[in-house]
């Protein structure tokens, strides 16, 4: 095989910068043009409302209410905790950390309200039901204390609020009603 010179090598180079930098352009100028219309669906409105699901989600102005409800119902009692409010689907609207309170509290007042929404119930009650199924305290996100309250409309779960950092799930669980009897103002 034959050495090419320097000359030839720089001008083999440059001719390849060249094709690869035309090809780019070539598909930036072929994505920047105005895509084509999506073809037209037109559907009837009766079907369209029976593809379509409501529901009920908090405001953050409501989850932030209750939040700060929970925290000055521990205020009140000397207690350093923090209070998460999730949505319907576990996610979190928001969390508090209340001055003082510990580096565990934060990620378990998530926890607690995360397991009060997806089981519509306060934690305390489900923490009892780990005697028949212990297997429960093992599903991810979950924390089966007492400190967790679900929000209710209509018997149906839409929100949780979970309490941590007081000495007892049963004062966590007091202040977190407090957040949900704020709702009901």
């Amino acid at each position: 095989m034959k050495k090419m010179s320097l000359r030839t090598r720089v001008l083999t180079g440059a001719v390849a910068a060249a094709a690869l930098g035309a090809g780019t352009f070539g598909a930036m100028s072929a994505n920047a043009s105005t895509p084509a219309a999506a073809p037209a669906t037109t559907v009837k409105a009766d079907t369209a409302h029976r593809n379509l699901q409501q529901t009920t989600h908090l405001t953050l102005d409501a989850a932030t209410k209750a939040a700060k409800a929970a925290l000055d119902a521990a205020k009140k009692e000397n207690q350093r905790v923090a209070v998460s409010v999730v949505d319907r689907n576990g996610n979190t609207i928001l969390t508090l950390r209340g001055d003082g309170s510990g580096p565990q509290a934060y990620e378990s007042a998530e926890k607690k309200a995360y397991t009060a929404v997806s089981w519509n119930a306060p934690t305390s009650e489900l923490a009892k039901r780990l005697a028949q199924a212990p297997n429960l305290k093992d599903i991810p996100g979950t924390l089966f204390l007492a400190g967790g309250a679900p929000v209710q409309v209509k018997g149906a779960p839409v929100a949780g609020i979970g309490v941590a950092g007081a000495p007892s799930g049963d004062l966590d669980e007091k202040f977190a009603q407090a957040g949900v009897a704020a709702l009901a103002k």
